[in-house]
C-alpha cells in the first residue's frame, strides 16, 4: 500500500510538471506516455527475441469480465445520479441547509479556481490522497504489530 502511494505521487508529479510547468495539454501528455510505452515494449521485444526467450501472453488475462464492466458502469451511474439528485434538491430550495452547503462549496471552488490552476488543484488532491494512503497503511501495520 505504501508503494502505491509513492507511485501515485511520482506519477502525479510528472503529470503536474508536464501540464503546469510546460503548459502542455493532457493530450500531449498521453501521446508522450504512449510513445515511451511503445518504445519500451519494442526494446523489450527486441531484447527477448535476441535472447530467444518466449514470453507467453494470454490475451484473456488483459480483458475484464462482463460483470466487472457492468459493476464499474453501475457505480459511475449511481455516483452521477446521486450528484444530480443533490443538485436538483438544492435547486428547488426545499432543503435550505443543503442549498447553503452547495452554494458554499461552489463558492469555495470558484475562489480556488481563480487563485490556482485546475492542474494545481488536482495535483494537491492527488498528493493528499497518496499521503492518506500511506498514513492509513502505516496505522494498519502498527495496529497489526501490536
Amino acid at each position: 500500500m505504501v508503494f502505491e502511494g509513492f507511485l501515485g505521487m511520482m506519477c502525479g508529479t510528472l503529470v503536474y510538471y508536464h501540464c503546469a510547468f510546460r503548459n502542455s495539454s493532457v493530450v500531449s501528455l498521453l501521446a508522450d506516455v504512449f510513445i515511451v510505452f511503445l518504445c519500451s515494449l519494442a526494446i523489450l521485444g527486441l531484447l527477448f527475441r535476441h535472447m530467444t526467450v518466449d514470453v507467453p501472453v494470454d490475451p484473456l488475462h488483459w480483458q475484464i469480465s462482463q460483470n466487472t464492466a457492468t459493476s464499474i458502469f453501475a457505480c459511475l451511474a449511481n455516483t452521477i445520479g446521486a450528484a444530480e439528485s443533490v443538485l436538483r434538491v438544492a435547486a428547488t430550495g426545499s432543503d435550505k441547509r443543503l442549498f447553503f452547503k452547495v452554494v458554499c462549496c461552489l463558492y469555495v471552488l470558484s475562489v480556488l479556481g481563480r487563485a490556482l490552476s485546475g492542474v494545481t488543484i488536482a495535483y494537491i488532491g492527488l498528493c493528499l490522497f497518496c499521503i492518506h494512503l500511506i498514513v492509513q497503511n502505516s496505522l494498519e501495520s502498527n495496529a497489526n504489530a501490536s
